[in-house]
């Protein structure tokens, strides 16, 4: 049982006992009989421990929304037709999984500085064709070619109109805000978690020179069929950023910085306004 619920119970107990004390000990000061033996005292109930309230999380980057809560099941899908307004038929179809949009969307921001971004749940198409890399003596590198991969992309980000993209972020707030708690993040603030993966990216190191990768060990007698999904950076500091760091570093530091130019124009927009709580 809950110990505030029995320190609750045994304060109303004592209550009880002393208030039928006092009205016992009036009916017998009245009565002509002997005196009676004094009864035994009652022991003073423990001090209860006041446990504060938690505090409310500081939302350091608020979002002017509309308040109203989506309705159950309405952050799995953004109006297609705003989307399609802002990017364009062709971008959409050919860039975004629309299907659970905004899900994929909150998941895939809240990965891209952790360890792992599973591709399965991102809100945008995996990029065709597979990673090639090039020797250089006994060394391995990834491929200039293999930055090409990314151009279509790249072009699609830079060509959004970010303060419009934004406006329709404001405008679908609580769906964002929704589908973040629903990732086990209740009292969690999504725009904030926004911003803070937004900083995490801009701090991605630019290498000097070609990367070095190598394959990973595999042990065991059966082969993999898909060999080069099993490269690693040679260089144990750029093996250990973050999956949306490593993403970048791939792209090739042109691409780099052209994305990180646009995560800072977004960020400049999202990240407006004081601390509230």
């Amino acid at each position: 049982m809950d110990k505030r619920l029995i320190a609750g119970i045994a304060a109303l107990l004592i209550v009880g006992l002393g208030a039928g004390g006092v009205y016992w000990w009036r009916q017998r000061s009245q009565a002509p009989v002997a005196e009676p033996a004094a009864a035994p005292a009652v022991a003073a109930a423990p001090a209860v421990p006041t446990v504060p309230a938690p505090a409310e999380p500081v939302i350091r980057h608020p979002i002017d929304s509309p308040t109203a809560t989506p309705a159950p099941g309405a952050a799995t899908a953004l109006d297609r037709a705003a989307l399609t307004g802002l990017l364009g038929q062709k971008a959409v179809l050919g860039f975004l999984q629309l299907d659970g949009f905004v899900p994929r969307l909150v998941t895939t921001v809240d990965n891209l500085a952790r360890a792992h971004a599973a591709p399965r749940l991102w809100p945008v198409n995996p990029i065709p064709g597979r990673f090639t890399v090039e020797r250089s003596g006994d060394d391995e590198l990834v491929a200039a070619a293999n930055r090409q991969r990314y151009a279509p992309f790249v072009q699609f980000v830079e060509a959004i109109d970010t303060p419009r993209a934004v406006a329709l972020y404001r405008r679908h707030y609580a769906l964002f805000q929704q589908a973040y708690g629903d990732l086990g993040y209740p009292h969690g603030y999504f725009n904030d978690r926004l911003v803070e993966v937004i900083d995490h990216l801009l701090a991605t190191p630019e290498p000097a020179g070609p990367v070095k990768v190598r394959l990973t060990e595999v042990k065991g007698p059966v082969a993999p069929t898909q060999p080069w999904v099993r490269y690693e950076f040679a260089d144990p500091g750029l093996e250990a950023l973050s999956s949306g760091q490593k993403m970048l570093v791939r792209m090739g530091p042109d691409h780099a910085r052209r994305l990180k130019a646009k995560l800072a124009e977004l960020r400049r927009l999202v990240a407006s306004g004081a601390p509230s709580r």
